[in-house]
């Protein structure tokens, strides 16, 4: 997974009896800090931050632009200023000068009353904010699991600006079915995040996919049918080996666009051009947003249906706020009163890692079946993917946007393992051929039908609120957050004056 170099520094005290006292004992202490978030910070794939250590503490002006500079040179795209001492904090402007200002900033210092690390934090952090710089805080011993848990946080958020800040939307087909809450928003998601979008057609996915060889289309197949023995649906019909390959053949063709167009995340439109007159984009989604494929391990590439735009943008904001875990995209189907959950589903694009939630594709597709597509929607054919969600805790998220403002909708709450009786009840309600979250969300019914963005929503495992919400304010986008975790935001001082 991509990942930007993080800079971090040590601001000390002007005088030269004291910062040549301390200096090695500060360097020591950001060493000592770079070790203890490597040893907690670890993606999907096991790799951890990359830092880059100012070779000095910053003590005067040069020392400040130095340090700046060597953060440039390496390529810093956030930046962390440590604290330990009392520093004189008109130093941070030297050294924030050269970094840019455009950096998401983390001010991180100790606790101790025997070193003013807190005080030389506010006045140096407060001097930044002054000047309206957005800046996040963090005070706390290096040994507790709370602070560096915060500090993840930042960092995973950190992470997900910075990479996206040039990232490029893969938009295969453009505007389904007149959807505008999926449309890309080019000047404000340029403004808020930098990701940008190329459009292609989908015939150009289709000439791709006529074309390619049958024997990896059939590699495709065959993997299927021994992942899903006697629960390949075919009627021959809707559901045949032609159909079914021909959705091999569309995820081969995004495969290798997204490659060529160097395509970061990526949205397919489908209906109807696609579904009505070539296939159901439901298995190439399924494929595109898993951790694996019939080659073995993979990093799941975001794909969002009907190419909504700001669904995948929160994909993959969810993507790398987790190090990498494949995400949730879902139509807000049907709520049930009477249960107090909502039945999330839509014809494609849950991946099957949610079945199961492994990295095996084998405990995945032990829970699913493809059923053939619904003629009355989907003319072309091919297969709906089939199962229910594994039960446990998520993060519900979207990107939304009021008159002209973009705001990301957050709320906590899990995937329900309800008894097979019950599930299969709820899923008749809706489709049962289609994969479905029976979703506990935190917050009102009507809360959520009166803040909610959109028609899709998007989740990924555990408790990711806080980096969201960091996420969030380091890019100027409005966090709503709903339940429990609203209570225990404390809102930044710029949403405040």
């Amino acid at each position: 997974m991509r990942k930007t170099p993080i800079g971090i520094a040590m601001l000390n005290d002007e005088r030269p009896h004291v910062y040549q006292v301390n200096n090695e004992a500060n360097m020591a202490v950001v060493q000592a800090w770079v070790d203890a978030i490597r040893a907690t910070v670890k993606d999907v794939d096991g790799a951890t931050p990359e830092f880059v250590i100012g070779s000095t503490t910053i003590h005067n002006p040069r020392s400040a632009r130095q340090v700046g500079e060597e953060l440039v040179r390496a390529g810093c795209r956030s930046v962390i200023m440590c604290y330990n001492v009392w520093d004189y904090p008109y130093l941070a402007w030297p050294f924030i000068n050269t970094v840019g200002k455009d950096k998401p900033i983390l001010s991180l210092s100790n606790n101790n009353g025997k070193f003013p690390g807190n005080v030389g934090l506010l006045a140096s952090d407060g001097a930044l904010r002054q000047a309206g710089l957005r800046t996040h805080r963090i005070v706390g011993d290096m040994k507790s699991a709370a602070t560096l848990a915060e500090v993840q946080d930042w960092l995973r958020a950190a992470q997900a600006v910075t990479c996206m800040k040039n990232e490029v939307f893969g938009m295969y087909g453009g505007h389904s079915m007149g959807m505008e809450t999926g449309f890309f928003h080019l000047s404000g998601t340029q403004k808020a995040l930098g990701t940008t979008v190329y459009s292609i057609d989908q015939y150009q996915l289709v000439e791709i996919a006529k074309n390619l060889p049958q024997s990896e289309v059939d590699k495709g197949i065959n993997w299927l049918k021994a992942m899903l023995p006697g629960r390949i649906h075919w009627d021959n019909d809707m559901l045949t080996e032609e159909t079914l390959g021909r959705q091999i053949r569309i995820y081969l063709a995004m495969q290798q666009l997204n490659e060529e167009y160097e395509f970061n995340l990526c949205g397919l439109k489908g209906q109807r051009e696609l579904t009505e007159n070539y296939t159901l984009g439901d298995i190439p989604e399924m494929l595109m947003n898993d951790p694996y494929d019939w080659n073995g391990p993979k990093e799941p590439m975001v794909c969002s249906t009907e190419a909504d735009s700001n669904a995948a943008i929160t994909m993959q904001m969810l993507k790398y706020i987790t190090g990498g875990l494949p995400t949730l995209f879902m139509d807000v189907r049907l709520y049930l009163p009477e249960l107090g959950i909502w039945d999330f589903c839509n014809s494609g694009n849950h991946a099957s890692y949610y079945a199961a939630r492994s990295f095996d594709p084998k405990e995945n597709f032990a829970h699913i079946n493809l059923w053939p597509a619904m003629k009355y929607y989907f003319k072309a054919g091919g297969a709906s993917v089939e199962f229910d969600a594994a039960g446990g805790p998520l993060t519900f998220a979207r990107l939304g946007w009021w008159n002209e403002k973009p705001f990301m909708y957050i709320s906590l709450g899990e995937a329900l393992a309800l008894p097979a009786d019950e599930r299969k009840a709820i899923n008749a309600q809706t489709d049962p051929t289609w994969p479905h979250v029976h979703a506990k969300l935190q917050g009102s019914f009507e809360e959520f039908v009166t803040l909610f963005p959109a028609n899709h929503i998007q989740a990924a495992p555990g408790d990711l609120v806080r980096p969201l919400v960091n996420l969030c304010e380091i890019t100027g986008i409005t966090p709503v957050v709903v339940g429990d975790a609203a209570a225990g935001r404390i809102a930044p001082i710029w949403e405040r004056v």
